[in-house]
């Protein structure tokens, strides 16, 4: 159980530090206003390297994350309650960022961004991308949140295994196998 959670933490904490990296671009698109053709320009060119890219490293981000579904779906498969409500809402957030990736972020990317045209910083962004760039930093923040999301709900789960195993406490002078609360000590008086 603990292996797997690890996993699912070390998985989603790589796509997270992954998605981070996409801050040079997405800052200067969601959070600076007014949004300048410069700021576009500075973002249309980062998501052109990403465009350009080679190959293996599409194949090591599928691969993290098909590690990272596997993962998860072997742990929600035990059955237990707390596998079925934190392993289900680690699945659906997690499948939201997949989802949001394949269908709408790496299309485009590759659609829109590979080929550039020569330009100046103050030159007039095409309002053919502007949307286009915009929407690529949206999508950008809600896969942050939604794997920031399986972060605090793999949290949970561990707060709430240790909780349940702290709950279950033997009380010394009582009956073989019987189990109660711990009591608070008294405190020591001088």
């Amino acid at each position: 159980m603990g292996v797997r959670a690890g996993v699912v933490v070390c998985v989603t904490s790589f796509l997270l530090g992954a998605l981070f990296t996409h801050w040079i671009a997405d800052s200067l698109t969601l959070w600076k206003s007014p949004v300048t053709d410069e700021h576009l320009w500075t973002a249309a060119a980062y998501y052109s390297i990403l465009a350009r890219s080679p190959p293996q490293v599409l194949w090591l981000l599928g691969s993290v994350v098909v590690t990272g579904c596997i993962t998860i779906l072997w742990s929600l498969g035990d059955g237990e309650a707390g596998n079925i409500m934190f392993d289900g809402g680690s699945i659906f957030l997690f499948g939201v960022t997949v989802v949001m990736y394949l269908y709408s972020v790496f299309p485009n990317i590759f659609a829109n961004f590979g080929a550039l045209s020569d330009h100046q910083p103050r030159d007039p962004f095409p309002s053919s991308l502007r949307l286009l760039t915009l929407e690529l930093a949206s999508n950008n923040l809600v896969c942050s949140v939604a794997l920031t999301g399986v972060l605090a709900l793999q949290a949970g789960r561990f707060w709430a295994e240790n909780s349940d195993a702290d709950d279950e406490v033997s009380v010394p002078g009582e009956g073989e196998g019987s189990q109660s609360r711990a009591k608070t000590p008294e405190p020591h008086t001088k």
